[in-house]
Order: C-alpha cells, then sequence, then structure tokens
C-alpha cells in the first residue's frame, strides 16, 4: 500500500499550472535564450513574476503576439515592459 502523499504531491501540481505561468514560461524560455549567448545570467520564474506583476494576463497575450513578429524578441520585450526608458526625449 502506498502513502497518501503520493497522491497529494500529483494533484497538488497539477492544479497550480495557470495561463499566467505558463506564459511567464514561455518568456523566460525566449529571453534566456539571447541572455545565455550574450553571457547574462538567467532571468528566472521569481524574476519574471516580479517583472510582470503589473501586467494583466490579457496584456501577455498581446506582449507574446507583439514580440514574436518582432525581429528581436528580447529587445521588442524589454520595449514594451517600458517604453519611457527606451524613447529619446
Amino acid at each position: 500500500m502506498r502513502h497518501i502523499s503520493t497522491n497529494i504531491k500529483k494533484t497538488f501540481s497539477k492544479t497550480r499550472a495557470t495561463e499566467r505561468g505558463e506564459l511567464m514560461e514561455f518568456f523566460c524560455h525566449r529571453l534566456n535564450i539571447d541572455r545565455i549567448r550574450d553571457g547574462l545570467p538567467k532571468i528566472t520564474m521569481g524574476r519574471m513574476g516580479k517583472l510582470l506583476e503589473g501586467v494583466p494576463t490579457k496584456d501577455l497575450y498581446y506582449l507574446k503576439t507583439v514580440c514574436e513578429e518582432a525581429k528581436h524578441f528580447s529587445k521588442r520585450f524589454w520595449f514594451e515592459l517600458n517604453p519611457e526608458k527606451y524613447t529619446k526625449k
């Protein structure tokens, strides 16, 4: 007979999966490809969560679409998060 905790852990991990988490994993994966190539450390899920905490989920879908259509994914991502940093005054 198996211990009850083996079943609890499986159901707990399945219920925690969300659309927002999947989008965050997508952004982490795509951004980390460029960051590793440039010699920068990887962006963790915690850091990505902090970056995107004020952005609604529906806007994340827009951000994903815009970044995928852009020539440089990471440049467009950072510009869309804070355009004021990158526009000349």
